[in-house]
């Protein structure tokens, strides 16, 4: 049995969940629309261009969590899931997932994103196991800080050992599915890195050390 790791935007689904969330909250009518687009797309540019400072961007990104009530967010959710997710879903994805499956490897994402985002997300493609970044939770609401380290860049790292450690598993034999050079770091601690549809940077690495690339949308 091997750890089949994967990551979720832009790999699993087609889209980022994160930014789309953010897209959404503006159709709601939940966030000032012309700001709020603009630091969207801002820090969806940073990320992508490898260097998004994560503090400022959670700072933003998260504090609309802190605004709702969590019964409303609950049900923003599910209208998120069933408006914009649905059409991310990625039969190939699907397909990949459950080879890893049948073959009795240990399935888990590891995300940047919220886990409010994700977890139903990862439900939807039948992964349990979720590393993501935790908001904090007060009095049953969100205060719109992080809980422990951010899962991204290094930080999947991090998160990645503790896991392993509190779950008694181990990382020899392990696969990692990336879309992003951000996640680099952890890329270079699996024994099978893969490029999933990658951005210029990470196929330029994938290239350049012989990693598979694969696409989940063709």
């Amino acid at each position: 049995m091997a750890l089949a790791i994967f990551d979720l935007d832009n790999t699993l689904i087609a889209g980022d969940s994160d930014h789309s969330w953010g897209e959404f909250l503006v159709s709601q009518g939940r966030v000032d629309p012309d700001y709020y687009r603009g630091m969207n797309d801002r820090f969806l540019a940073d990320y992508e261009a490898g260097h998004l400072d994560i503090t400022a961007y959670l700072q933003f990104s998260l504090e609309p969590l802190s605004q709702i009530p969590m019964t409303e967010l609950r049900a923003l959710h599910q209208k998120f899931m069933t408006e914009i997710i649905s059409l991310m879903m990625l039969d190939k994805a699907r397909d990949l997932i459950e080879q890893h499956r049948r073959a009795g490897d240990q399935l888990l994402v590891i995300t940047s994103t919220n886990r409010f985002i994700v977890e139903p997300i990862c439900k939807a493609l039948g992964i349990s196991d979720v590393i993501a970044t935790e908001v904090e939770v007060v009095d049953g609401r969100y205060t719109g800080k992080i809980s422990g380290v951010p899962s991204y860049r290094e930080g999947k790292v991090e998160r990645l050992n503790s896991w392993l450690s509190t779950n008694q598993q181990h990382i020899g034999g392990s696969y990692f599915y990336s879309d992003s050079i951000n996640d680099l770091p952890l890329l270079l601690e699996v024994d099978h890195p893969v490029a999933v549809d990658p951005d210029p940077q990470l196929r330029e690495q994938a290239t350049s050390r012989g990693w598979k690339i694969i696409s989940l949308r063709d």
